[in-house]
């Protein structure tokens, strides 16, 4: 319903104390008719909270084509792996010409190859370890110890698959343990997984420590979610590594922790309250969140929303550019012009924030002049390599731990809090690295049970180039 507004002539008959009353209440309503329409597009709430009102992104035009491959598209098979890998070579000769049906002898210097895959029974290798128990003259026995090194009952390839399977693959405990018992044959319970789980947070802690080290000496996007009562789940992702930490705060001091007290590349992320005081020269704001405030000023529907409609269209301009320098289209030179103090984009969006400032609408108006205040931050992907526009990185990799939430309900205790963080960092490392997980987790066990040093995922820098 349309909603008249106030007209001086209307004021003027009205007692003062009434206007002011009547003012308070239209501003309310509004307040509270914005937080009734808030949703993904315009804040940053997840897509699943949009009631059936929200619209969803139109479809994309149908491009007339056949589901599947597209004629000319390279092909996807898979790598065939050197013969001397094959379990077994079968040569396949022909009997006789196909034209002629001549018998054919000889042999061909380089066969057509096709490789069958199939997986073998799998059987558990079991050591058992008989402790014989002696008596001596003296009324004492006594028991043969087991080898030096010897742990448990479980050896590092099968830790280090249940642990994946939990950490990695999102299984229950109790699916884990199923899991092992269908594939492997293993007899586990859903308790022994849990030790196994505890045991795996301390062995990594130094593997997941010396990831936090690295990333921090280097760029990196950051984010944050609840992850139940009383603990949030950060990620910090950079080129070298992803660091988790799950800690009891969504505070500055935790952001310290994360980040270092003496943390100086770029760090890319929303405009969260938190991240305030990260000096703006090392400082990126994610553009895919200032998106969301451009959209929820032109959806307030007041005298803010035509630069919100403006400042949306320069943000399309914006990616535009980017996308032709990351396909090679457009150099990275010719980008940072454009978007230095006096480039040409630039110039045109800090206009928009001072029209904005000036704008009727309260709210947009403190945005923009937020943003008037702190406008290097929204730029220093253009001028620092390794930076992105925007902290979609930090955002898909925390994801992984929202959707374990959802199953889990949070981390029920420190330990578990500990193992989640440190698996987290440890296979999502490895998955940048292309190292596979499972082999380098067993490694890990296998060297702490043996007392070996660690494997390593990371190299850390000279200090002297971290500072």
């Amino acid at each position: 319903m349309d909603v008249p507004k106030l007209t001086p002539e209307m004021m003027a008959a009205w007692p003062p104390e009434a206007v002011v009353f009547i003012q308070l209440l239209l501003a309310k309503i509004a307040d509270l008719e914005e937080k009734l329409n808030k949703n993904s597009h315009n804040s940053s709430k997840p897509p699943s909270s949009d009631g059936p009102a929200v619209k969803p992104a139109p479809p994309k035009p149908a491009s007339g084509k056949k589901p599947g491959g597209q004629p000319g598209h390279p092909k996807q098979s898979r790598t065939l792996i050197p013969a001397a890998q094959c379990h077994r070579v079968i040569p396949c000769f022909p009997a006789a010409c196909r034209h002629c049906s001549k018998p054919l002898t000889g042999n061909d210097p380089n066969p057509l190859r096709f490789q069958v895959t199939e997986l073998p029974p799998v059987k558990p290798n079991v050591t058992e370890y008989q402790r014989h128990r002696l008596d001596c003259s003296c009324g004492f026995s006594t028991c043969g110890p087991l080898p030096a090194g010897v742990t448990g009952q479980d050896g590092p390839r099968l830790r280090g698959c249940a642990v994946l399977l939990t950490g990695r693959y999102r299984l229950s405990k109790e699916n884990a343990a199923n899991l092992m018992g269908d594939l492997f044959g293993v007899s586990l319970s859903a308790g022994q997984v849990c030790s196994i789980e505890a045991g795996a947070g301390r062995v990594l802690q130094p593997v997941a420590d010396e990831i936090l080290r690295a990333a921090r000496q280097s760029a990196s996007n950051i984010d944050e979610t609840s992850m139940g009562k009383g603990r949030w789940l950060w990620v910090m992702v950079t080129a070298v590594g992803t660091a988790f930490q799950i800690v009891s705060g969504r505070n500055r001091e935790e952001l310290l922790k994360l980040i270092g007290e003496t943390y100086v590349r770029v760090l890319t992320s929303d405009r969260h309250s938190l991240y305030s005081r990260v000096p703006p020269g090392d400082h990126q704001y994610c553009w895919a969140h200032l998106r969301r405030d451009f959209q929820a000023m032109s959806d307030r529907n007041n005298d803010g929303s035509v630069i919100g409609r403006e400042l949306l269209k320069l943000s399309d301009e914006l990616f535009d550019l980017w996308k032709r320098v990351r396909d090679g289209k457009l150099t990275k030179s010719a980008f940072a012009s454009k978007m230095s103090r006096r480039g040409v984009f630039r110039t045109r969006f800090n206009a928009a924030l001072e029209r904005g400032v000036a704008s009727g609408c309260a709210k947009t108006s403190g945005t923009c002049a937020r943003l008037a205040e702190q406008e290097v931050s929204l730029f220093r992907f253009a001028f620092n390599d390794g930076v992105e526009p925007t902290n979609n990185a930090a955002e898909r990799a925390i994801r992984h731990g929202v959707i374990w939430r959802k199953q889990s309900h949070g981390p029920k205790s420190e330990s578990g809090a500990k193992y989640l963080a440190n698996i987290w960092s440890v296979v999502e490392t490895c998955r940048q690295q292309g190292r596979k997980a499972w082999d380098f987790l067993a490694d890990c066990f296998d060297a702490a049970q043996a007392g070996r040093p660690l494997p390593r995922l990371v190299a850390l820098e000279p200090r002297t180039q971290a500072a």
